[in-house]
């Protein structure tokens, strides 16, 4: 059984090497569900490791609906991860009902190319997913990464198993896998896994100034610096 982890950082990529990780999902910021990861990240990753790596290309947090100038931001992306030598993207664009934006994913497949595309847990935003998974067959994706449409993997294990017997591809089960139900995946006949297997080691803090925002976590809502607020705000300044 395939193994990838999703590494969100340069010790978590080599941490995954040095375990005996098949591959990883390079990202940033799991609190968000992952993010593209930082330019300098991706190249030191690429150029100091040999494991296997596709990168997340997910240019904000939030929901997948994205505006032209996102796709933008993402093609680049895939362009330089390309360039840089990456194995592999991992991605995927819905429509604002949340099913699959076909278009605009296909041409991120295309542009892809010669690396390989997973479509990422958008899909588990799908409103139909045995149609939506039958919309990726049909654009040649050969890999999907997915919850079963549930909190965690396990959960939607019944799903996952129907989504596997339907599609010719692979499933990637993901989401709260643990040493405690690894072995089930197996058992029910994937061929790969994603996990982070992640720990968080205490730091001493206590000069810190914690820069967090709980405002910012709330995924119904998106946020954006305000046109007129900005003006406003500068127009005192010139008071």
């Amino acid at each position: 059984m395939l193994v990838e982890i999703c590494a969100n950082s340069f010790r978590s990529a080599q941490n995954a090497q040095n375990a005996g990780a098949d591959r990883i999902e390079l990202c940033s910021e799991l609190a968000v569900g992952g993010i593209t990861p930082s330019y300098g990240l991706i190249c030191h990753v690429l150029n100091t490791l040999n494991i296997p790596t596709h990168i997340l290309i997910r240019p904000r947090g939030g929901d997948f609906c994205y505006s032209n100038d996102d796709f933008e931001i993402m093609k680049q992306d895939i362009e330089q991860c390309k360039s840089l030598g990456a194995q592999g993207v991992v991605s995927g664009i819905l429509n604002p009902d949340f099913s699959i934006d076909v278009d605009r994913t296909m041409t991120l497949i295309d542009l892809s190319r010669p690396m390989h595309f997973t479509f990422h847990r958008a899909f588990d935003s799908v409103p139909n997913p045995v149609k939506g998974l039958k919309q990726l067959e049909a654009m040649g994706v050969g890999r999907v990464l997915t919850s079963g449409q549930a909190p965690t993997a396990i959960e939607g294990l019944s799903l996952l198993k129907t989504l596997q017997d339907d599609f010719k591809g692979i499933i990637i089960p993901s989401a709260g896998i643990n040493c405690e139900n690894i072995k089930q995946f197996k058992l029910s006949g994937f061929n790969e896994i994603h996990f982070s297997a992640s720990v968080q080691q205490p730091r001493q803090l206590k000069q810190y100034m914690s820069l967090n925002s709980i405002k910012h976590f709330d995924e119904s809502k998106q946020t954006y610096t305000d046109t007129l607020l900005v003006k406003q705000m500068i127009s005192l300044l010139h008071e």
